[in-house]
């Protein structure tokens, strides 16, 4: 039965011995006629306490910080016996108490956070293909191993259980991230925001009674997103590289520059992936690797000229791939050098050339952004708003038709003396 009597009641208790002084304030719990006492670890002055009310007296700072720490304790234990009653457990004072203090109810072991996290990341293990995509794998098995190193170096434990997450233990997350990690703003929330979902489930399963992270800021930083511009586009285009492996590395960042495919997806891409389109050109079918989405896309002249060019490849013929292509850190390494060979100076890295695809290859020629967003695969278009910048250009065109509609049209200022109306 838990429709039993429950009280509450804070008070300050003599020491043997006691003389004058503070005394250490306690809380008890009563349920049906039994008390059970915990220790609040802090003192007070028994000249400004009021014993009926259970709260420090007058309007000092100190009394009124007490007072709010007091009424929060209060809302806890009401939150604690609600949880019992939830959880079809008997409400009884040590069960409370406990619950306050993070302590395991009848005996039951407590439930730990990594343990939680790792039967999160076997369950998205176990749907990889149907529900998921093995990057969302990968990024949460990463997330579970900081969480780890973190546990590690904050409280030298190898796991620790979930009712002791609190907002310290997040901001102190991101601290970790940032400063022992050398993470980036982004990067930092990315991985957080991982460790909050599996927050989420506990919260949800009853397992919680607070979410630690209320009141903790996760809003990501606007990045500035660069891109080729047409001019370095044609330079690298019209570079002749002195080594064959600079000049398949450019091609196939200029085919991702043409097409918006993501290194992964040019690296698995298949010809028997590339047919006749709606419209009886040749179209990419294909699907992310990332998100698992289907991407359909028709080849521009640019694009198809490259393939041609390694359609004979003996390394695309007998992996059946349309390019040769290196791994991804190698590929990023020779981008560097064949930046300098074209007097680029931006750091270059082959996911720019997404970038260059979503602005100045689509956007920049007044593609609309919805198809822009198809295209790349996006299932959000304000995934797709986040690469795509108003180009300088598209501001110059539209300014422009708008000098073509005012044309004839002429707007006197009044000169200096001149009639007043």
């Amino acid at each position: 039965m838990n429709s039993k009597s429950f009280g509450l009641l804070f008070y300050l208790k003599k020491p043997k011995g006691y003389v004058k002084g503070n005394r250490s304030i306690y809380l008890r719990i009563t349920v049906n006629g039994i008390a059970k006492e915990s220790s609040l670890q802090r003192t007070w002055d028994p000249d400004r306490w009021n014993s009926d009310s259970g709260r420090a007296t007058g309007t000092k700072n100190d009394a009124r910080a007490l007072n709010a720490y007091l009424d929060t304790l209060e809302a806890k234990a009401h939150e604690a016996r609600h949880q019992l009653i939830l959880d079809s457990k008997t409400v009884t004072a040590a069960a409370v108490r406990n619950l306050l203090q993070g302590r395991a109810v009848d005996g039951e072991r407590p439930r730990m956070l990594l343990e939680v996290f790792q039967h999160h990341n076997d369950q998205i293990a176990a749907l990889i293909g149907k529900e998921y995509a093995p990057a969302t794998l990968t990024r949460y098995k990463t997330a579970l191993a900081h969480t780890r190193a973190y546990l590690e170096w904050k409280f030298k434990v190898l796991d620790l259980d979930i009712r002791k997450l609190n907002y310290e233990f997040i901001s102190e997350f991101e601290f970790w991230f940032k400063s022992v990690q050398r993470c980036d703003h982004n990067t930092t929330m990315k991985y957080i925001a991982c460790c909050k979902k599996i927050v989420l489930r506990c919260i949800r399963n009853g397992w919680l009674l607070r979410d630690p992270f209320i009141g903790f800021n996760m809003a990501l930083r606007e990045v500035n997103r660069e891109a080729l511009t047409e001019d370095e586009l044609q330079v690298m285009a019209a570079k002749t590289f002195a080594t064959d492996r600079l000049g398949q590395v450019r091609d196939a960042f200029l085919f991702s520059c043409y097409t918006g495919l993501a290194y992964a997806d040019i690296h698995k891409l298949k010809r028997s992936e590339i047919s006749s389109g709606i419209d009886g050109e040749k179209w990419i079918f294909t699907r992310r690797q990332k998100t698992e989405s289907p991407t359909r896309l028709p080849i521009l002249p640019a694009g198809m000229r490259i393939l041609e060019k390694y359609a004979n490849h003996p390394i695309c013929q007998t992996k059946d791939r349309v390019l040769p292509i290196l791994s991804n850190q190698k590929m990023n390494a020779y981008l560097k050098e064949i930046a300098d060979c074209c007097g680029i100076t931006k750091r270059l890295t082959f996911h720019i050339a997404r970038h260059t695809f979503a602005t100045t290859v689509t956007l920049g020629n007044g593609v609309p952004i919805e198809t822009v967003s198809k295209m790349l695969g996006h299932k959000n278009l304000k995934t797709t708003q986040h690469y795509a910048k108003v180009l300088d250009r598209k501001v110059s065109q539209d300014m422009q038709v708008l000098k073509e509609k005012l044309n004839g049209k002429v707007y006197h200022c009044a000169e200096k003396g001149g009639e007043k109306r």
